[in-house]
């Protein structure tokens, strides 16, 4: 039997508000049993204490434990992407998988999976790199995906670490990584990220070392998006691709910037999935641009073009939050519109002061 994936984008207008998502279940447009993964943008600070990552994920879990079992809940990937500044647009991006209709076509292919608790310890380490490692590739496996090349994005969500899990390690003799929370969110990010990447064939596993992690910027992978966050102890990663064991209308492509202000890499993509050099629509057309994801990241050099940027100076505000106001603001006046997934801090995910770029569109949309 072949599977087909469907991708609902939702508006929410605080990070609690589900009442978009419970309407659409209501209304027969989501079938809660289908669910796979809620990835989101909710408007905190995305930084070590950004609770609205934590609001959001307890609103989903309470949502979804009133339509499912608990055990059936708790297999959903909850990917919440803390901060909106800019003209940034909150939303969530429901992925949802049902038996297919209709002949196998290449189409979107969705697996998912979730590692074991991660030591506090392997946190920014080759350990972390492992775990993601296996788990991408039993997110591929999930999908249905055997070939790496068929993969165009992977969203993991990992954790990082407090000052309560920095004591536990003491407690035990281990020696974390780095004893700064904050810096721990960008560890983190970077070892899931070079997971992916081994996972994905972009990265040789036997070449690295605990001292690449977080400053060999070399080392990247085009296709991959980390996230860090305080609610969760191990890592939700969500595989997107396309397979052609699957059908629908559903169709995914991605593209790599690299730099902030690089969109002809997604502009080449949107042609490619049959929207012509941009995501506005003419009136015959009936593709759509469903979903954008991207991640953003302040070069490291403080330059930009040969110009000088000061995210990197600015004390009072996160790089982070610079660098994803600023991609969102490109990537908006590309395709017409800010409901876009920026993540901030993009280590070993695209080149330095650049990165990965999802797309995915409806081809059967009206």
């Amino acid at each position: 039997m072949t599977r087909r994936a469907f991708v609902h984008r939702i508006s929410a207008s605080a990070p609690d508000d589900v009442s978009g998502i419970e309407a659409a279940i209501g209304a027969g447009r989501i079938d809660p049993k289908g669910v796979v993964a809620v990835l989101a943008k909710t408007e905190g600070n995305g930084l070590v204490n950004d609770f609205s990552r934590g609001h959001a994920t307890l609103a989903l879990s309470l949502l979804f434990r009133r339509h499912l079992p608990a055990q059936e809940a708790e297999r959903i990937c909850l990917v919440m992407s803390g901060g909106t500044e800019g003209g940034m647009a909150p939303h969530w991006l429901v992925f949802e998988r049902a038996a297919g209709e209709g002949a196998r076509v290449p189409a979107l292919a969705i697996g998912h999976a979730h590692t074991p608790a991660l030591p506090f310890e392997h946190l920014g380490r080759l350990a972390q790199v492992d775990q993601v490692a296996a788990g991408v590739r039993a997110a591929m496996a999930d999908a249905g995906i055997d070939n790496q090349a068929h993969v165009h994005f992977v969203q993991v969500k990992c954790p990082l670490l407090v000052a309560q899990r920095i004591a536990e390690a003491d407690r035990r003799g281990a020696v974390v990584a780095t004893r700064d929370t904050l810096k721990s969110m960008g560890l983190s990010r970077a070892a899931s990220a070079l997971g992916a990447g081994v996972a994905l064939g972009e990265i040789e596993r036997l070449a690295l070392s605990d001292s690449d992690i977080g400053a060999n910027w070399t080392l990247w992978s085009g296709r991959a998006s980390a996230s860090a966050g305080i609610e969760l102890l191990n890592h939700e990663i969500v595989v997107m691709g396309m397979s052609s064991a699957w059908s629908g209308t559903f169709a995914i492509d991605h593209a790599v910037m690299v730099d902030a202000i690089d969109v002809e890499p997604v502009r080449a993509a949107l042609t490619r999935l049959g929207l012509g050099g941009a995501g506005q629509l003419a009136p015959e057309q009936r593709t759509q641009l469903v979903a954008l994801l991207g991640k953003a990241e302040a070069s490291h050099d403080g330059r930009l073009r040969g110009h000088r940027h000061t995210m990197l100076d600015d004390s009072d505000i996160a790089a982070t939050r610079h660098a994803r106001a600023f991609v969102c603001g490109a990537l908006a006046g590309l395709v017409g519109h800010a409901e876009i997934y920026v993540s901030g801090g993009a280590e070993h995910q695209g080149p330095d002061g650049g990165g990965p770029v999802a797309l995915i569109v409806d081809r059967a949309s009206s």
